[in-house]
Order: C-alpha cells, then structure tokens, then sequence
C-alpha cells in the first residue's frame, strides 16, 4: 500500500516515515521544508517539495499515485508564534488542510489520520483528559486544531472521507538515528539538553506558584517511538474498519518541569542551572492524558518512561550537536 506523508520530513513525520517502510508500506512524502530536514528522510522515501497551498500540484501528486490513505503532520505548532501570528497558523493549519482535504476527496482517496493536540482541550476540566473532555482551547494553534477536526468530521457526513485524529500531549525522544531539531527550539527537553551541551547558560521555569505538587506545570510526555507506534495502529484501523474515531495519545503520567529538569541532569551529569521565571498566558497547570480507549480499541501501549526518552534525546543530540547539518540516513 502506498500512504502520502505531508510534513514528513519534520520531527514526528520523519520518524513516522521509517515505521512505515519498516511495515512494507511505500512512502511519498509531501513537505515544503520551511521547518523539516530532507537528511532526516531514508532514501526509500520518495519526497515531494512542496506546499499545500499549491492546489495545482496537489492535484498533480494524487493523480500520479495512487494513495490508499494520508498522514497529516504539516502543521504549524507553536503556540506562542500562534497568538502573534494567528493568520499564519489558519493559512495553514486550516486552509491548507482544506486544500488537501479537496484534493483528496478529488482523487477518490478517502483515509487520513490527522496530527491533532492536546491543546484543543485549553483548560481541561477534567484530569485525566479523556476524549470527550470539552474543548476550550486558549491558544491560536489550539483553535485551528479543533476547526480542522470539525472539517474532518463535516467531510465525513458529506463526502464519506474517514479519519482517525490523534490528540498528541508531549512528543520527545529520538529514534531511527534521527531526532528533534527545530530554529528555533521552544520544547522543554530540548532546551534542557541544550544547556547540558552549553549551548544554553540556564534553562527559564515559566511559573513556579502552580496548585500542583512542586509549584511547576505538569505534563504528560510521550515517546516518539510509542507515538508513531500508535500511528501505525490507527492507519490499519482505518484501513480495515473504514471508521473514523478520536483518540488521545500520551503515558497517563505527568512530570513536572522540575521533575523532568531533576531527570535531566542526572542522565547528562549536567548541573543545567535554572531560572525562576514568570508564568506565560495560556500554560495550564496539568495537562495528563487518559489513553484507555486507544489501549482498549487498538492494543495500543506506551513502552517508554520519562528516563528513556530523555536519554534517548540526550544521546541523539550529543551524536548530533549542530542537528541535520550533515546528512543521516
């Protein structure tokens, strides 16, 4: 089976990309670059620069292959960046969703699992976060997540497009002999490890007076690896039982941002100095997944602690100090 990749060459898309191929699927992967890495790409992969605002060789692609599903990852993802740019983040994340969504419907290709966010629960009233839990998001990004999910669900009444949209918390780690590299960087793992690598002096906590057990945001982080596994899973779903459905993707566990700064610096035997900061607008204190329906539907089952996956980030990183400057494969 042939599966269209978009932003298959960012962090999550790259990693998905070589699952596939490890399952025999063939990959055509569809990205423009702005924030992916070609190095990050094996050489089965055949990629397609290109934009999805570009209908016309959108159109093109599909109608060169013939896809059996598609994987959406090309969005944009920064919150902050979202609430100072927001029509950056609906050009994209809606309107050229939109536009490959039309192409697909076009071409008679009527499977995709959709690259979705925590972020569109905002302020959770519930925790864990189940997937019915209501959906208030409080940011720009999270806004153009939940409108996309409504296009998909509106393209399934009126079209008969099935999908599958996994609501991600907090992908990290590394895999494949690839990993996370984005200019700039602004997710926590990360920055952390770039002060063990003294590219950073200190690492900011934005926020130290939370009602939670340390004073520090809570989250839930996932491997990539177990993440992409559960990528897997939903697209054979998908494939076999032509149904679409939600499903939120994390461990079930939250750390704190001190908790995982402690984690850290054990695994580094780096001091990683840290700043007391103020909080930023839109943080909530406790974001922690309820994962039972993927585990119950699909087998799905998250391999990785939070040890594992900083220290796979932290061996990635220090093989690759300067990220996708040469070439991996």
């Amino acid at each position: 089976m042939k599966i269209l990749v978009t932003g298959g060459a960012g962090y999550i898309g790259s990693h998905a990309v070589r699952r596939l191929l490890q399952y025999n699927y063939k990959v055509v992967v569809y990205d423009n670059l702005v924030n992916g890495h070609k190095e990050s790409l094996p050489a089965e992969a055949e990629l397609v620069v290109g934009d999805l605002n570009d209908k016309e060789k959108l159109d093109k692609l599909f109608k060169e292959h013939e896809f059996d599903a598609v994987m959406h990852f090309a969005g944009f993802i920064e919150v902050g960046e979202s609430m100072k740019n927001p029509a950056k983040y609906y050009k994209n994340n809606v309107v050229n969703t939109l536009n490959l969504l039309e192409a697909m419907v076009n071409n008679n290709v009527k499977k995709i699992i959709f690259s979705s966010t925590a972020a569109l629960f905002g302020y959770p009233d519930e925790i864990p976060i189940k997937e019915e839990t209501k959906k208030e998001p409080v940011n720009v990004y999270g806004r153009t997540k939940l409108m996309t999910e409504q296009m998909l669900k509106d393209f399934d009444a009126a079209y008969g497009l099935k999908f599958i949209a996994l609501r991600y918390f907090n992908a990290s780690g590394a895999d494949f002999g690839i990993g996370e590299d984005h200019n700039p960087e602004t997710h926590l793992i990360p920055i952390i490890l770039q002060v063990a690598m003294g590219k950073r002096k200190a690492i900011k906590i934005f926020g130290t007076d939370y009602l939670t057990k340390d004073g520090t945001c809570i989250r839930d982080y996932i491997h990539v690896t177990d993440l992409i596994n559960a990528h897997v899973l939903a697209l054979k779903k998908l494939l076999s039982a032509n149904e679409s459905n939600y499903y939120n993707l994390g461990n079930g566990n939250g750390y704190s941002v001190k908790e995982i700064i402690e984690a850290a610096r054990e695994i580094t035997s780096h001091p990683i100095p840290a700043i007391k900061s103020k909080r930023r607008s839109g943080d909530p204190a406790v974001l922690v997944a309820d994962s039972t329906k993927i585990q119950k539907e699909l087998g799905w089952k998250p391999k990785y602690d939070l040890k594992a996956i900083i220290k796979s980030a932290w061996e990635w990183h220090k093989n690759n100090p300067s990220g996708f400057e040469e070439n991996i494969n």
